[in-house]
């Protein structure tokens, strides 16, 4: 059964570490269930309180996702059409686009959504796509940092 356990926990850190840059899959959450995968073996390396700050932090990183890029759009200026625009650019230059498509499209989505609210101009709309660019890229490394360091942690005890 550890084996088994052991096996899922790697494919969900690959998954989790993957989860990062694709916004359907959820990276730290699916990377701290390896965690568990690995606790629930016989060898049962982690102790509560380490589960639990990794809990915490599974959540916290994960909400910060969604309010990062929020924040950064609106920091700079933009509006919700401008949000809206960033998140509609990511999953269309994710599936049309890959790789560039993950970085280029918040970027030209926020831009095209301040622009179909008729009120900005140029130098606006492409203050607040930055500011979503900026935002996406920020939630990003803080899901790459926790899922890698739950990688590390996954590894280092398994062998």
């Amino acid at each position: 059964m550890d084996l088994i356990l052991i096996i899922l926990g790697f494919i969900f850190i690959i998954v989790g570490v993957l989860g990062c840059f694709l916004p359907i899959i959820p990276g730290p959450p699916i990377s701290f269930l390896a965690l568990l995968f690995l606790q629930w073996t016989e060898k049962a390396p982690f102790d509560s309180d380490t589960l639990w700050i990794w809990g915490i932090i599974t959540v916290a990183v994960t909400a910060l996702d969604y309010v990062v890029p929020v924040y950064g759009t609106k920091k700079f200026g933009g509006t919700k059409r401008g949000v809206w625009g960033s998140t509609i650019g990511l999953v269309v230059g994710m599936f049309f686009f890959p790789p560039l498509g993950i970085i280029i499209g918040p970027f030209l989505g926020a831009f095209l959504g301040e622009m179909s609210t008729g009120k900005a101009d140029n130098k606006q709309a492409l203050r607040a796509a930055f500011g979503s660019f900026i935002g996406f890229l920020v939630g990003t490394l803080l899901k790459l940092i926790a899922s890698a360091w739950m990688a590390w942690l996954f590894v280092v005890n398994v062998f």
